[in-house]
């Protein structure tokens, strides 16, 4: 599982128009239109092709509790690709992302400063080049681990360095410890 990937695609989720499909048959309907075959979708799932076609034919309609997950996880990852597209290029040009998170925050700064981290709630909204990054990492793979670095150098800029105007000798910030972490378009 990962934090801040799927807080991202939760995020873009929130934009779409039309709610996904909510049953078994009629995600696994609109996975073999996507894939084009049942023969794919099996593949994907990890099922055998005739079980593909038995929810389609509405003869099953109760998958298991891992299939259902990954049935669901599948279709949301597929789902509006056009509207999902134009959220994240909004968020990434003009709108900015909101990052709410609970966690132990701390800096790297000059001797005599208090720089201990500690448990920290904070609500922040970051321009959009951080957006960006956020999401072309994201894109291109990029580990949990990196997408927590780069919400840590924005959270540095915006929050602790207010866009330059403060704490001009931090040197980094430390985000560790994350007990809750969302974001907003």
């Amino acid at each position: 599982m990962s934090l801040f990937g799927d807080g991202l695609d939760a995020a873009v989720q929130k934009a779409f128009t039309r709610p996904a499909p909510k049953s078994a048959p009629a995600q696994m309907r609109y996975l073999v239109k996507q894939l084009k075959g049942t023969k794919q979708v099996a593949q994907m799932l990890r099922i055998s092709q005739r079980t593909v076609e038995r929810y389609v034919k509405d003869q099953i309609k109760k998958p298991r509790p891992d299939l259902a997950a990954r049935l669901e996880r599948e279709v949301k990852a597929r789902w509006q690709p056009q509207i999902r597209a134009k959220a994240r290029e909004k968020a990434a040009t003009t709108g900015g992302i909101i990052i709410d998170t609970r966690a132990r925050i701390g800096y790297i700064a000059p001797v005599g400063t208090t720089d201990d981290a500690r448990l920290r709630h904070l609500t922040v909204a970051l321009p959009p080049q951080y957006a960006a990054r956020l999401f072309d990492a994201q894109q291109q793979g990029a580990t949990d681990q990196r997408l927590q670095e780069i919400a840590a150098e924005a959270l540095k800029e915006v929050y602790f360095q207010d866009g330059g105007r403060r704490a001009g000798s931090l040197e980094e910030v430390r985000f560790t410890d994350i007990e809750h972490i969302e974001f907003d378009l």
